[in-house]
């Protein structure tokens, strides 16, 4: 992907225009302020020439000193006024990024699975950290500040002219190669900055993944080859880092050297223009002065474009993500199950493929009965997990459809579908939080509801028996608990929704077999009444479920009861006979 052309940036900042218009008294507020900045700025030389022409020339003390007053007046105002609008500026830029962050967050954590498949973790965090920073510091430090420098710059030509056209002239006559620099060197800060962002993003990756995975990295030894990998884009991104750091150097030098340069051409013209009686020296005076303070708001502006030219990178990049579409949404008029439905699961000719025309499910036809315990068995790659993220809905079907109680799936509001489809993974995943939070995951459940769901699946002595009971501290991802503490509390989870179906997705295959046995009689308790769906690679924990389907690359190739499945001995048997030659 490459840098957006300037011809993009005003479609860039048109993005942002939703954001600004919640901040709009305050903008308004702190343009008004330019106008006392600018001219308290600009009007300076203009006293200092009237000092020296006239109240110093002349002798006249009081003269003099009315002058230091109104030189010190407007030194105030100035001041007093950017520090006012500098303030206004940053809270509104802060007020910004925090909105866009916000959506940004909203907008990701709404995304398919899909999308974090082929999402690295890390350049997701990049954007929602670095880059709404550097985004918010457009606010605070560029667009406005650029609106002051370019103000300053205009009021003080004003005043230049008004005093001598040719010196002025002189002046503004050196600006405008320096304009066409400073619009270079950016254009090239631009190009370089997006790349250093994307080695960024690739070095966050790199830290997240092994962070993630220190265990393995450490049992097989992999910290001098990923220490390489880690060294190798780092590096890539130090000399990336370095190009913006050149281009922006380069304006800075470029900038100090012209304005040397102008002073100089001040001096040598209008020094001779004195000694010919053509101009005061209180006019000379003021155009040095002038010299300095119109590069002085080029300069500051060039530093400016600096933080603009990251912050059209950032933005660029944050509106990628908020361009992706999320493609599983509720639809406009949702339905409802029936009340008196007790959890029929239907697939009519259901294909699917992560990839286009790479299907892993192909064509499949079932109905499960309400209240059935089925499982789902077949060699790794049949598609028994798809099956699950189909019927919850992480992924929507290519072709054909699902069914709960004769409501199509895509029909029901997502909420709705996550509550009456419960979900028990082989590794329950933790907030950080309390149990209760851990249980309830934010919904209106009362102490009471935890406590007697709890109770209904037999887990509510392990957790009074842990340290503060239902209030324990939770760390992040249940690291303080064992994967069977962790198991437990999921359990707790799925019973206080009451389900009318529920899905186990190897719940028990990491469990010794104490805790297995715990989880097991929990499980039964929950499952009763429930239509039930395990995904199993051993065969032995499904023998007593009621239908057994058989994957094979895709396709349902048989589909009965344990027995039955044995007595035809087809791929179940097969399987089933490994298994027993391995036990």
């Amino acid at each position: 992907m490459t840098p957006l052309t300037k011809t993009n940036d005003f479609g860039l900042l048109l993005r942002l225009v939703p954001y600004i218009q919640r901040q709009w008294p305050k903008f308004l507020l702190s343009f008004g302020l330019l106008v006392p900045v600018a001219v308290s700025f600009g009007i300076q030389p203009m006293l200092v020439q009237q000092g020296i022409d006239g109240p110093i020339k002349n002798g006249d003390l009081e003269g003099f000193r009315w002058v230091c007053f109104w030189v010190l007046l407007t030194l105030v105002v100035r001041f007093a006024f950017q520090g006012w609008q500098s303030y206004i500026v940053q809270e509104v830029g802060q007020n910004i990024t925090a909105d866009i962050r916000d959506d940004l967050f909203r907008h990701v954590t709404q995304l398919s699975t899909s999308y974090f498949d082929r999402t690295p973790v890390g350049k997701l965090i990049t954007r929602l950290t670095s880059d709404v920073e550097a985004l918010g510091d457009v606010f605070a430090t560029g667009a406005v500040g650029i609106l002051s420098d370019v103000a300053s710059l205009v009021v003080t030509t004003v005043f230049m002219f008004s005093l001598r056209w040719d010196l002025a002239l002189l002046l503004v006559a050196m600006v405008v190669p320096v304009a066409g620099l400073i619009i270079y060197f950016q254009h090239e800060y631009r190009k370089a900055n997006f790349k250093a962002r994307d080695r960024l993003s690739e070095l966050n990756s790199i830290v997240q993944e092994n962070i993630i995975g220190v265990n393995v990295v450490q049992l097989f030894g992999r910290q001098r080859l990923n220490a390489q990998m880690h060294r190798r884009v780092n590096e890539e991104y130090m000399e990336e880092v370095n190009r913006t750091i050149f281009h922006d150097s380069a304006v800075s030098a470029t900038l100090e050297w012209i304005s040397l340069v102008a002073i100089a051409g001040v001096l040598w013209i209008g020094g001779g223009q004195v000694a010919n009686r053509q101009i005061t020296f209180g006019e000379l005076s003021a155009f040095v002065l002038f010299a300095r303070q119109i590069f002085d708001p080029l300069r500051q502006l060039a530093e400016k474009f600096t933080v603009l030219q990251s912050g059209f990178t950032a933005i660029e990049r944050i509106t990628a993500i908020l361009n992706e579409p999320i493609e599983i949404r509720d639809p406009e008029h949702p339905q409802s199950l029936p009340a008196d439905g007790r959890g029929e699961v239907r697939f009519e000719g259901v294909w699917f493929g992560y990839k286009p025309d790479e299907y892993v499910l192909r064509d499949l036809n079932f109905v499960i009965q309400p209240g059935q315990k089925v499982a789902i068995v077949g060699p790794t790659g049949a598609g028994k997990s798809s099956i699950i993220r189909l019927l919850t809905r992480l992924y929507e079907p290519t072709r054909g459809r699902i069914l709960i109680d004769g409501v199509d799936i895509r029909d029901l509001s997502q909420t709705e579908l996550r509550r009456r489809v419960g979900v028990i993974l082989q590794d329950a995943f933790l907030f950080s939080g309390t149990v209760v939070d851990n249980v309830t995951l934010g919904e209106d459940f009362s102490l009471e509801q935890v406590m007697t769901a709890a109770k209904s699946v037999n887990v509510h002595d392990f957790i009074a028996g842990l340290a503060d009971g239902y209030q324990t501290s939770v760390r992040q991802r249940g690291t303080n608990l064992s994967g069977g503490q962790k198991q437990l509390l999921a359990l707790a989870r799925a019973a206080i929704r009451q389900p009318r179906i529920l899905i186990l997705d190897e719940a028990t295959a990491s469990l010794d077999v104490a805790t297995e046995y715990v989880v097991q009689q929990a499980l039964e308790v929950l499952l009763r009444d429930r239509t039930a769906i395990t995904i199993a690679h051993r065969l032995s924990t499904v023998r007593c479920s009621d239908v057994i389907l058989v994957l094979k690359r895709g396709e349902l190739v048989e589909m009965g009861s344990h027995d039955d499945l044995v007595a035809t001995n087809g791929l179940y048997a097969s399987l089933y006979a490994l298994e027993m030659m391995a036990a």
